[in-house]
């Protein structure tokens, strides 16, 4: 089995068990969605003293949580299926990735395909490190589920043979530039998935009738939580963009001789940043923090993604080697 054999293979493995991931993840937040219901009409009914209090429920005879209780914990197989299955994914697609750099002969994000399989394999390893220090499940379904879809396409439309490096792409900056716009990238897309969250949450807590049939939030903390987690990942992928710009700039005028050249990339590029930079300011600013910064962020994840794709195809400009 050559290099490129294994990494067809290896990025097929990590689909597959991404898209368990995605389901057992979505059938554990189901369960837990079921549970906090349970335990919201046991407190109600106590309240209400239709029945006793139950302290191994957490419910103290005024219906508040018992000060002894433990927070609700839920536990399934469902879980670990999809912990285990989303760290087995991370693993292949890894020797995917890096298979894919051997047999190209230099590391593989020159074109779209290559950006894909490496860009979606981020954001599931900032999903894993997050995971270690907090709760995150819930966050599970949606980075599992773009990383399924991301990598699909990238084996079925995006793909293309490794080839050399064109002359302008022949230089260490490729490492430095692009490896930070994948990384913050990676950041950008969990950051968005927390901010999708944060605003159904807030609809539906707020009494959105077609929301309300999306039981499954039950299971995903309040808006402000979800907005505190989105403002910090934005915040780190925000700074990571930065230098994604100016080491851009850099290599241009390595490159070509000029800073900036208004080509379509680098436009956009600052566009983004813009957008990002709007964010973060409305996000600080009273009266803008909540659902209209949110709608913020996800319009520069939007713009992301554009950036990525129709710049990449549809624009002409002496980026459009990235579009192979």
């Amino acid at each position: 089995m050559n290099a490129q054999e294994l990494s067809w293979l290896a990025l097929w493995g990590a689909t597959a068990l991404y898209a368990i991931a995605m389901v057992a993840s979505s059938m554990h937040l189901a369960r837990v969605a079921d549970a906090k219901v349970a335990r919201k009409r046991e407190r109600e009914l106590v309240a209400a003293g239709a029945m006793p209090a139950d302290p191994a429920a957490g419910v103290s005879m005024n219906g508040a949580p018992a000060a002894a209780s433990a927070p609700l914990k839920v536990t399934s197989k469902a879980r670990g299926i999809a912990q285990a299955t989303t760290l087995m994914g991370a693993v292949l697609q890894g020797i995917g990735v890096i298979s894919r750099g051997i047999e190209a002969g230099h590391v593989p994000w020159s074109t779209m395909y290559e950006y894909t399989i490496t860009g979606t394999w981020v954001a599931v390893v900032v999903l894993l490190i997050v995971q270690r220090r907090r709760d995150v499940a819930y966050l599970a379904p949606g980075v599992t589920g773009f990383a399924t879809i991301g990598l699909g396409l990238a084996m079925t439309v995006l793909y293309a043979q490794s080839t050399g490096l064109q002359p302008a792409l022949q230089s260490f900056w490729l490492v430095i530039h692009v490896s930070i716009a994948i990384i913050s990238t990676g950041i950008f897309t969990v950051g968005a998935t927390a901010t999708v969250l944060q605003l159904m949450r807030d609809y539906r807590d707020a009494g959105t009738g077609w929301l309300q049939r999306f039981h499954w939030l039950e299971a995903t903390p309040s808006p402000a939580r979800l907005e505190a987690l989105a403002f910090r990942l934005h915040a780190v992928g925000f700074v990571l963009w930065t230098f994604t710009v100016m080491a851009g700039a850099v290599w241009a005028e390595h490159a070509w001789g000029r800073y900036w050249g208004w080509d379509p990339k680098e436009v956009w590029s600052f566009v983004i940043w813009v957008i990002y930079a709007a964010y973060l300011h409305a996000r600080t600013t009273q009266g803008w923090a909540g659902r209209r910064s949110a709608v913020i962020a996800l319009i520069g994840f939007v713009a992301l993604i554009m950036n990525f794709t129709v710049v990449n195809l549809v624009f002409q400009g002496l980026h459009t080697y990235s579009g192979t």
